[in-house]
């Protein structure tokens, strides 16, 4: 019934983080599309845009594919470790890699004593999972165990190279917007005839809305992505363990732990599988500031693995 119900988590997570990605590329083309008529181009112009605008988030995408993961790694301070480093933690990697079915990913420690973990890699094939010095001193075996299926589920379920398009995907919004505001600025755009000037003003009014709006909408949208993608990995973990508790038990001892990790910054924060900061989890008395936060709270993570017993 546990696994059964785990599996129900793992359809429902991926279903509404595709729909999640289909909306956020909607959201561009459409921006990219008002923001080119508010200007006055026609309307095979401003599809040109749009297709340019994809195309450059395409490029930009194929080198983070490439190049994130090692950025990431040294950025977090990361070491490469041997099994002979960590044989306890090499065990459980190598265990729970089996039973995903992927091969042994490369595993590094970040010196630490803040508990935590990430996991990063262009594919199951160029994966790497990250730990703190920190998250092994600190949690039982079968918590860890837990920790471990939960990065292996995000190497497994692609979730790195996820966030990589969702990230450019945001800063091709904020390019758009102030592409737009500084064209306007400096006079850019077409001149229209008079019999359009009620329906131009309309479109540069809601031009400068977007304008103003987009790069936040963007923003609610990767955090709301990053949260769904913790609750997949969540799911997926319980299915490889096949003990939800094991990783319940584990985020509560890590979010009860308050000291922050200073080997984080804002561009990784999202990795972690808690928000290295130690920032309020508690997110259900404040629905509005929950918006803004890159996990889910911890009370409902664990409400989530407890309802797959």
């Amino acid at each position: 019934m546990a696994i059964s119900t785990a599996y129900n988590q793992v359809s429902s997570n991926k279903f509404k983080t595709w729909v999640i990605m289909f909306l956020f590329t909607l959201f561009v083309a459409v921006a990219a599309y008002i923001f080119t008529k508010a200007l006055g181009y026609g309307n095979s112009e401003s599809i040109g845009f749009v297709t340019i605008f994809l195309i450059v988030a395409l490029i930009m995408n194929f080198a983070s594919y490439f190049f994130s993961d090692s950025i990431i790694l040294a950025i977090s301070q990361a070491q490469k470790i041997e099994k002979e480093d960590s044989p306890e933690l090499f065990r459980t990697v190598e265990n729970v890699a089996i039973a995903a079915g992927l091969p042994l990913p490369k595993v590094y420690l970040i010196d630490d004593s803040a508990p935590n973990a990430f996991a990063t890699g262009r594919n199951p094939e160029h994966a790497a999972v990250v730990f703190t010095t920190g998250i092994l001193a600190k949690l039982q075996p079968l918590e860890l165990e837990g920790v471990v299926a939960h990065e292996l589920s995000h190497v497994k379920n692609y979730d790195i190279r996820l966030m990589a398009v969702v990230t450019i995907l945001v800063g091709l919004i904020a390019l758009l917007a102030d592409m737009f505001l500084r064209m306007l600025w400096w006079g850019g755009g077409k001149r229209r005839s008079s019999d359009n000037n009620s329906a131009q003003g309309i479109l540069l009014i809601a031009g400068l809305v977007l304008a103003i709006l987009s790069p936040i909408i963007a923003q609610l949208i990767k955090f709301a992505v990053s949260r769904q993608r913790e609750f997949l990995a969540d799911a997926s973990g319980a299915v490889l363990t096949r003990n939800p508790d094991g990783l319940a038990d584990a985020l509560i001892k890590i979010s009860a732990d308050r000291e922050p990790l200073e080997a984080a910054n804002k561009g990784t924060a999202h990795l972690y599988i808690i928000n290295p900061f130690k920032g309020d989890h508690s997110g259900g008395l404040n629905w509005f500031a929950n918006l803004f936060n890159t996990h889910p709270s911890i009370e409902e993570r664990v409400k989530a693995l407890h309802a797959m017993q």
